[in-house]
């Protein structure tokens, strides 16, 4: 195979793995259906990526950084604190609302092997710890101002976290039972945003 040829097929073992273990989840997903749905054989999914456990650790390293990504990014200093929130709260969104079947592998995944978590806090732990140290000394300046109440930044991390990703966790379920359209519900998501925005400056004001 040429260089190109064998990046291609590598590429497109990874796209059909991610596509499968979205919709299947890890368990139920073979290695059989994985070269089919890349157009090879199954033994060229074992020379590029030896088990489906390893190419499945390249997948899920790669969507969980990305799912929290928005509270690892570098802290906008131009922006006061309250903006860089809503800032950081709406990117979350966003990128859930992109990726909505995302939650429910990680979620699933961590529930049946909590152990893949540990590798990862690590790195995260190490490349991030700046980040988080900025963002709470932000936090406490503004609770000496009296401008919000004594909370802390991991309270303050896990409602965003939670009112985010819950409506994507419930959405599928959402649209069943009321039966909204497409347009119905994506106008629903807009001002479940904006809510959510609200609920958390609300939450914390003095």
């Amino acid at each position: 195979m040429e260089n190109d040829d064998i990046k291609n097929m590598e590429q497109s073992i990874l796209e059909a793995a991610e596509k499968l273990f979205l919709d299947k989840g890890f368990s139920m997903t073979s290695t059989t259906e994985i070269a089919r749905e890349a157009g090879c054989n199954q033994a060229l999914v074992h020379y590029y990526y030896r088990t489906k456990d390893k190419l499945f650790e390249a997948i899920f390293e790669r969507k969980f950084r990305k799912f929290v990504e928005p509270f690892l990014n570098t802290i906008q200093s131009d922006l006061p604190f309250e903006k860089h929130l809503i800032y950081l709260i709406e990117s979350h969104f966003d990128l859930i609302k992109e990726n909505p079947k995302v939650p429910f592998l990680l979620f699933n995944e961590l529930w049946i092997n909590p152990s893949r978590l540990e590798p990862l806090r690590m790195k995260l732990a190490l490349e991030h710890q700046a980040y988080f140290e900025k963002l709470d000394k932000e936090l406490q300046k503004e609770i000496k101002k009296g401008n919000y109440r004594n909370i802390s930044i991991i309270d303050l991390m896990m409602t965003i976290f939670s009112l985010n990703v819950t409506l994507f966790l419930a959405g599928q379920i959402l649209q069943e039972m009321t039966k909204m359209d497409e347009d119905t519900y994506n106008a629903f998501l807009l001002h479940r945003k904006k809510e959510n925005v609200l609920i958390v400056l609300n939450s914390l004001q003095a």
